[in-house]
């Protein structure tokens, strides 16, 4: 019997798999998060730079702010914040100094706890981001071992990283993370206690999707393998490409004879939040998934799917998108195996998307020539030598090949201007001026937000619209509400 910690995701992970980190906006949080406070999470997963760009382009809402408003009501645990160290919120590659000064804003904000995920496995690169957190003023810096499926990621490789990760004066914690879901019971048997074997002290968590149907068995047995702390979901936010749902998975870690010490009453509110915010915002809920052995060839996260099918559905292609995957297999095995964790599932999606539609490798997005320029790092494996002059053979790779540094924050200050804050230069450096100016005219968001009332502003507004009602009353227990059209158009309750 072990005592098991949880980490939620709902607010990040959980969002960006679900609800294409589109979900949620500042009210949404503001409301949960008390709840979220109260149940005794070991940490939350709270934010990434995808989650605070989608934050400004989509409710054209400040995340610096709601990180402060967070933290003001969330007092004590754990807020979470997951990166690669080498950029912010762009594709780009950012300056050292760049991301230094993301993390200062951060810890100052209320960041405390920060995975490095670096997605080459590049120890080295960890290590200097694991610095640079410390350095901030992180409390937490966790190691992110990614689990993938492939000739060269045996245990003994994860063993090795996670004996550099031991090594690390600046890692206080490590986590597998699963982020297509298909880490089996079986395999864990032998992956875990060889990652554990290496950890010696320091902690480990357990990271998986519920993509397939494998998480919930595999989190059952995790504890005796000796994983300290899973990660789940609240409510409508977990199962299907997100997370095991938290209820389901402290139930099963109790009758398997472990302990697992939360309030199970600010448990069951927080869950029933989130399920009615979905039911009113018509988001989809996530529901248990089948088993599914396409994954273990494309091994594309939940996020990224979601995305691609919804992008597919626009432009009237939904019916190519079991021959998209099948591409994402190939071209992922072409370009050396890469993790399929951001940023390269994007990467690779993309390409295999050109591909469906056009001949194979006649159009290669910059990120991708990017990558086989090498500068995310080195490959696992070699990328396919008749692939890689495809893709280097071309007028595009020799301009991205001459491409300046990124800039530091001097040079960023001289082409912004001193007069903004370090939190807006640093959005304006790595995303549209018009996004982050409509951001500021639309002023500070709500921070109220009710689920039983949004079917009532709807309906207001859509009668607001139609020019021909003048007088509107809401009548039932407890509430009555009255709306009048003026002559001048206003309307007043």
């Amino acid at each position: 019997m072990a005592e098991v910690g949880l980490v939620d995701v709902s607010l990040r992970d959980g969002n960006q798999s679900l609800w294409g980190a589109a979900g949620l906006r500042t009210g949404h949080v503001l409301q949960l998060a008390p709840l979220l406070e109260r149940v005794g999470f070991r940490a939350l997963d709270y934010s990434s730079s995808t989650a605070m760009g989608m934050l400004v382009r989509v409710h054209r809402e400040n995340p610096w702010d709601l990180i402060r408003r967070t933290r003001a009501v969330m007092p004590t645990t754990k807020l979470q914040f997951i990166g690669t160290g080498f950029r912010f919120i762009s594709w780009q590659n950012s300056h050292p100094d760049t991301m230094q000064l993301v993390y200062d804003r951060l810890v100052a904000c209320g960041i405390d706890r920060v995975v490095v995920l670096d997605p080459m496995h590049d120890m080295e690169a960890v290590r200097a981001t694991a610095r640079r957190l410390k350095k901030a003023g992180v409390d937490e810096v966790v190691g992110a071992l990614t689990f993938t499926i492939s000739a060269v990621h045996d245990d003994a490789f994860y063993a090795d990283l996670a004996r550099q990760l031991r090594e690390c004066p600046d890692v206080d914690r490590a986590y597998v993370k699963d982020p297509a879901g298909i880490l089996t019971a079986e395999r864990a048997r032998t992956l875990l206690p060889a990652v554990r074997k290496q950890l010696g002290d320091t902690p480990l968590e357990l990271h998986s999707h519920a993509t397939i149907g494998l998480s919930a068995l595999t989190y059952s047995i995790a504890p005796e393998l000796g994983v300290e702390v899973v990660q789940t979901a609240c409510g409508a936010l977990g199962n299907g490409s997100s997370l095991p749902e938290a209820r389901r998975t402290v139930a099963n870690l109790r009758e398997m004879g472990h302990r697992v010490d939360i309030d199970d009453r600010a448990l069951g509110l927080a869950c029933d939040f989130v399920t009615r915010l979905a039911g009113a915002e018509e988001l989809p809920a996530g529901q248990p998934q089948e088993f599914d052995a396409a994954f273990l060839h494309h091994q594309t996260a939940g996020g990224v799917l979601t995305t691609t099918r919804r992008q597919l559905r626009e432009i009237g292609m939904e019916d190519r998108f079991g021959a998209l995957i099948e591409e994402v297999g190939r071209v992922r095995a072409e370009l050396g195996h890469p993790i399929m964790v951001t940023p390269f599932p994007q990467m690779v999606v993309s390409q295999a998307l050109f591909n469906v539609i056009g001949q194979r490798y006649s159009n290669v997005p910059d990120q991708v020539i990017r990558y086989a320029l090498g500068s995310f790092g080195r490959p696992t494996a070699p990328i396919d030598a008749d692939v890689l002059d495809r893709i280097l053979d071309r007028p595009r790779a020799r301009e991205l090949r001459a491409e300046p540094p990124p800039p530091s924050p001097a040079e960023l200050r001289r082409r912004f201007g001193p007069a903004i804050s370090d939190e807006e230069l640093l959005l304006r450096a790595h995303m549209p001026a018009e996004q982050v100016d409509a951001m500021i005219a639309a002023g500070p968001p709500s921070r109220h937000y009710n689920p039983a009332v949004t079917p009532v502003l709807a309906l207001l507004d859509g009668l607001g619209q139609r020019r021909t009602i003048h007088d509107l009353t809401v009548d039932k227990p407890g509430l009555r509400l009255t709306v009048r059209r003026h002559a001048e158009g206003t309307t007043r309750a």
